[in-house]
C-alpha cells in the first residue's frame, strides 16, 4: 500500500505541471492517477518487448544524413531497424516517416487504429489543423476577422521561402537601436487534446541588422538584447502565443474528430515563425508542420546540422535510454510550452522529461504540490569551451555536398571509409562535426580548415579528418583520425564492335574557353591520313574519339581517345631510339609539379622503369639513367609557400639548376625544359635568354612547356580563377608561344591539349595534375642497387618501383620526346 501511494504521489507531482489553458483547475483524483500509473507501467512493458523500428525513407537514399542519424541513434537504443521505400510495413513499435514519405505514411499506415505500443512521428490532426486548405486554423482566422488570436491569416502550409522582415507600417526604416526579429522556433507536440507540447532550445533568428539566419538558443538571444528580467517575460510570452494557437488547433481538431480513435503515441515536429516587433508584441506569421530551416546556409551545412541536432534530441527525449547512468547525463533541450491538464484522458509523458524530473528537479511541497520552475530552465551548455577537455574525440557526422555514400555507413566509432564517385563529380564540399563542442575537427592537418571544397581527381583520393583538443591553439593535440578513401571513376566508355563515326572536340561545353568556337563533340572529317611529321610541338590539333553518335558523348569509347594534330603527326619514339637519342645528353627541367610529371615520364621511358621518385620541391639531380650515360635534373619553381622576400627568383632558380648540372656543353647535348601551369609569362623566357647568354650556353636546346588547365574549381586555400580569367589564359598562352618562337625555342602547347579534358585531372588541390606516380613492388632489385646488395639480402625482399600514369600527361610528354629525338637531334 505504501509503494502504491508513493507511485501515485510521484505521478500526481508530474500532473501539477499541467494547468489547462490559463485558468483550468487541477483535477486531483486518486483513482484516476492510479489508473494512469497502471497504464504507464503496461505501456513501458509493451514497448520494451517490441523494439523494432521502421524508417520510411521515401525518395531519400540510405546515405542521407537524416536516415543515417535515425539508424545510428536507434541502434544505440537497442532497436532493430529496417529501411523501407514505398512498400508496406508491419510488426513495428516505432515508425519514422521522413518528410518525402509523409504522403505514403498517411495512405498506408492506419494511424487511427494503432496498437498500444506503436509510436509514429506524425499527428494527422496537427497536419490538418495547419494545412493551407480545409477547415484548419487559418481558415478559422479568415472567418473570424475580429479575432485577437496572435497569428496572421494565410500563415499555414509548408513553404521553403525565407519570409521578409517587415518594415514599420509607415514604410520608414526602423531606428538602429530598435529590434525587429524573425524567429523560427521548433515544437515537439505529443498531444493536441490535452495539449502537450515542448519548445526546443535552439531557434533560428534573423534581424534587420543580420538578415541571414543563424542558429542560437532563444533564451540567449533574448537575454543578450533585453537583459535577464525582460527576456524572461518575453520568453514566457513566446510560450503563451504558441499555446494559444495550438489550443485553437486542438479545439478545431476535437470538433471534427470526436468519434475517431486517437493515436496515443504519435508525435509531431513543427516550426513556428514568430515576428518580434518594436513594441515586443509577438505574432505567428508562419506555421510549418515540418522542420523549416531555409534561412540557414546550406553551403555551410548549418541547415542540415541544426535539423539533425533537433531530430536527435527528439529521439533521446521521447525514447528510453538503454543505460540509466546515461539518462542522468542527458541534456534536456525541451521546455514545456504550457502545463498539462490532468482530465482523466491518456497523457503521454516523454521518457526524457520523466527521467529528468525524477532524477534532478522534482521538488514536492505537500501544501501546494508545486514543482520548482528550474525544470523549465535551460541546461547550461557554454558555446565557448576555453579550457574544456576533449573527452569524447568522435565525429557526430560527416556532411558532404554532393552526398557521399560511405562504406561502411558512417558511425562515430568507425575511422576508415571508402566511397566511389562518378566521373562528373569533380569537387565535393565537406564539413565534419564533432560529438562534443570541446573537440574540434580539422581537415588534413592540425591547423586545417573545418569546412572546405576538395577537388576530386580521377582514381584514388584521400581526405583526412583530425579530431583535436585545441586548448593549446598553437599545438592542437590530435585525439583521433578519420580517413575517407575516395575513388573517382573514369569517363564511361561504350566499346566499339561495329560501325561507328569519328568525332572530335577542342573544348568542353562545361568550360567554354574560346566562346567563338564550337564546344563538345563535332563530326570529324579527315580526307586522308597525314604522312608528314609535325614541324613543331605546338601544331594545332584536336581530340578524336570513336562514337555511335557525335550528339551523345555517352556512346563513345573514351579508351581510344587520341590527340590528332591538323595535317601532321608526332612520331612515337621507340625505347632503343630514345636511349640512343639521350645518350651523353643532359636534360634540365625547371618549373612546377606539371613539369616534374613530364620529367618522371621521360625517366621511366628511358630506363623502362622508374626506381626513384619523390614530390621534390627543391633542386635534384639524377645521374644514373640510361646506364649512367644520361643526366636529368630538376628545380622546383616558384616556391610559393615561402614569404615573398625569401622566395628565390626565377633567375636564381635557373642559375642554381645550371650550377648543379655542370659541366654543360654549349650544344644540343644540353636541353632546358621550362614550364608551369599558369605562372609562366614572356618575361621568364627573356630571363632564360639572358642567363644562357651570360653562361655561354647560346646553342643549347630550350623547350617551353606552355600553360595548362587548372585552378578552375573554387577550392579553399588557393587562388581559383573565374571563367573570364580562364578565358584570358588562352591569349596569355598565345603570347608565350610568340615569345618562344622569337627566341628560337621549341614549344609544347599543353594548354590546347588540356583545355578539352580539364575534368580529367588527377589528385591535387590545384586540379591541374594530369599525371600520377603509382607505387609498384617487385622482387627484382633495382638496377642501381644490385651491386650494393648481396644475394642473402635481396632474397625474398620486395623493392619499390614506380609508374607514371595519366593519359593526358603521356600525350604531351611523348611530344616532348619526339621533338628532342626527331628534330633537335638532327
Amino acid at each position: 500500500m505504501m509503494r502504491s501511494r508513493r507511485v501515485c504521489s510521484a505521478l500526481l507531482l508530474l500532473g501539477v505541471l499541467v494547468l489547462f489553458y490559463h485558468t483550468r483547475t487541477l483535477v486531483q483524483n486518486h483513482y484516476q492517477v492510479q489508473q494512469e500509473a497502471q497504464r504507464t507501467e503496461s505501456l513501458v512493458q509493451d514497448s520494451s518487448t517490441h523494439l523494432r523500428a521502421v524508417i520510411l525513407t521515401g525518395r531519400l537514399s540510405t546515405s542521407d544524413t537524416e536516415v543515417q542519424l535515425y539508424m545510428r541513434v536507434l541502434h544505440q537504443m537497442g532497436y532493430k531497424v529496417q529501411l523501407r521505400g514505398q512498400t508496406g510495413v508491419s510488426g513495428w513499435s516505432l515508425l519514422l516517416c521522413v518528410s518525402s514519405a509523409e504522403f505514403n505514411c498517411r495512405r498506408r499506415i492506419p494511424l487511427t487504429h494503432l496498437k498500444r505500443h506503436q509510436m509514429v512521428n506524425l499527428l494527422p490532426a496537427l497536419k490538418d489543423a495547419f494545412s493551407d486548405a480545409g477547415e484548419g486554423v487559418c481558415a478559422f482566422m479568415v472567418e473570424l476577422k475580429g479575432s485577437d488570436l496572435p497569428i496572421r491569416r494565410h500563415s499555414c502550409g509548408s513553404t521553403n521561402k525565407v519570409l521578409p522582415i517587415p518594415l514599420p507600417s509607415d514604410g520608414s526604416k526602423p531606428p538602429p537601436f530598435a529590434l525587429v526579429a524573425m524567429v523560427n522556433v521548433y515544437l515537439l507536440v505529443t498531444s493536441l487534446n490535452p495539449l502537450t507540447a515542448f519548445l526546443h532550445d535552439i531557434s533560428v533568428v534573423r534581424t534587420n541588422q543580420q538578415p541571414r539566419g543563424w542558429p542560437v538558443k532563444l533564451r540567449d538571444f533574448l537575454k543578450q538584447h533585453f537583459g535577464t528580467g525582460t527576456s524572461h517575460q518575453t520568453f514566457g510570452r513566446v510560450k503563451e502565443v504558441i499555446a494559444e494557437v495550438l489550443q485553437v488547433a486542438g479545439a478545431l481538431s476535437s470538433e471534427r474528430q470526436q468519434s475517431v480513435d486517437r493515436c496515443g503515441l504519435c508525435f509531431q515536429l513543427l516550426s513556428f515563425t514568430l515576428l518580434l516587433s518594436h513594441s515586443f508584441t509577438i505574432t505567428v506569421v508562419q506555421v510549418d508542420t515540418e522542420l523549416t530551416l531555409s534561412s540557414l546556409s546550406a553551403e555551410t551545412f548549418d541547415r542540415q546540422i541544426t535539423k539533425d541536432l533537433i531530430l536527435e534530441d527528439t529521439l533521446h527525449f521521447l525514447l528510453p535510454e538503454p543505460h540509466s547512468d546515461k539518462q542522468q547525463q542527458l541534456r534536456i533541450p525541451f521546455t514545456p510550452v504550457t502545463p498539462w491538464s490532468w482530465s482523466g484522458s491518456w497523457l503521454w509523458i516523454p521518457q526524457g522529461l520523466s527521467n529528468f524530473l525524477f532524477t534532478h528537479h522534482l521538488k514536492s511541497d505537500r501544501n501546494n504540490q508545486e514543482i520548482k520552475e528550474d525544470v523549465n530552465q535551460e541546461p547550461v551548455q557554454s558555446s565557448t569551451w576555453s579550457g574544456a577537455v576533449c573527452a569524447d574525440p568522435h565525429l557526430r557526422q560527416i556532411y558532404t555536398d554532393p552526398l557521399l555514400t560511405l562504406t561502411p555507413m558512417f558511425s562515430p566509432e568507425v575511422k576508415q571509409y571508402r566511397v566511389e564517385v562518378s566521373f562528373d563529380t569533380v569537387m565535393i564540399r565537406i564539413r565534419p562535426v564533432t560529438v562534443s563542442p570541446a573537440c574540434k575537427a580539422h581537415l588534413d592537418e592540425q591547423h586545417g580548415p573545418r569546412i572546405a571544397n576538395y577537388p576530386v581527381g580521377l582514381g584514388n583520393n584521400r581526405i583526412t579528418v583530425l579530431v583535436t583538443d585545441d586548448r593549446d591553439p598553437k599545438v592542437p593535440a590530435i585525439m583521433s583520425i578519420y580517413t575517407i578513401h575516395m575513388f573517382r571513376e573514369s569517363r564511361p566508355s561504350l566499346p566499339m564492335f561495329g560501325d561507328h563515326v569519328t568525332c572530335s572536340f577542342l573544348q568542353d561545353c562545361g568550360l567554354q574557353i574560346q566562346p567563338n568556337l564550337p564546344c563538345g563533340l563535332q563530326p570529324h572529317i579527315q580526307t586522308e591520313i597525314p604522312h608528314q611529321t609535325c614541324s613543331s610541338g605546338h601544331a594545332p590539333g584536336r581530340w578524336v574519339v570513336p562514337c555511335l553518335s557525335c550528339s551523345d558523348n555517352r556512346t563513345c569509347d573514351w579508351r581510344q581517345v587520341a590527340w590528332k594534330p591538323d595535317g601532321c603527326f608526332h612520331q612515337l619514339v621507340p625505347p632503343p631510339l630514345l636511349q640512343d637519342c639521350l645518350r651523353d645528353r643532359k636534360v634540365l627541367f625547371i618549373g612546377d609539379s606539371t613539369n616534374r610529371g613530364m620529367m618522371y615520364f621521360l625517366m621511366e621511358r628511358l630506363n623502362s622503369s622508374l626506381e626513384d621518385w619523390s614530390k621534390v620541391h627543391h633542386t635534384l639531380v639524377h645521374r644514373n639513367l640510361n646506364g649512367g650515360r644520361s643526366l636529368v635534373s630538376y628545380s622546383y619553381h616558384p616556391q610559393f609557400w615561402l614569404e615573398k622576400e625569401r622566395r628565390p627568383t626565377f633567375r636564381q632558380a635557373l642559375l642554381k639548376l645550371l650550377h648543379r648540372s655542370f659541366p654543360l656543353e654549349n650544344s644540343n647535348q644540353t636541353v632546358v625544359v621550362v614550364g608551369g601551369v599558369q605562372w609562366l609569362n614572356p618575361e621568364h623566357l627573356r630571363t632564360v635568354k639572358e642567363v644562357l647568354d651570360s653562361a655561354f650556353l647560346r646553342n643549347i636546346v630550350v623547350v617551353v612547356k606552355t600553360l595548362g588547365m587548372g585552378f578552375h574549381l573554387p577550392v579553399d586555400g588557393i587562388h581559383s580563377l573565374n571563367l573570364v580569367e580562364i578565358q584570358n589564359l588562352f591569349q596569355k598562352n598565345k603570347d608565350i608561344i610568340t615569345a618562344a618562337e622569337h627566341y628560337g625555342y621549341e614549344v609544347i602547347d599543353t594548354f590546347s591539349i588540356t583545355m578539352g579534358r580539364y575534368k580529367e585531372f588527377l589528385q591535387g588541390r590545384c586540379a591541374c595534375h594530369f599525371h600520377e606516380v603509382q607505387n609498384l613492388w617487385t622482387s627484382r632489385p633495382p638496377i642501381n642497387q644490385t651491386a650494393a646488395l648481396n644475394t642473402a639480402q635481396g632474397e625474398g625482399y620486395r623493392f619499390p618501383t614506380y609508374h607514371v600514369s595519366g593519359a593526358v600527361n603521356q600525350v604531351y610528354a611523348e611530344i616532348l620526346l619526339s621533338r628532342l629525338c626527331l628534330k633537335t637531334r638532327t
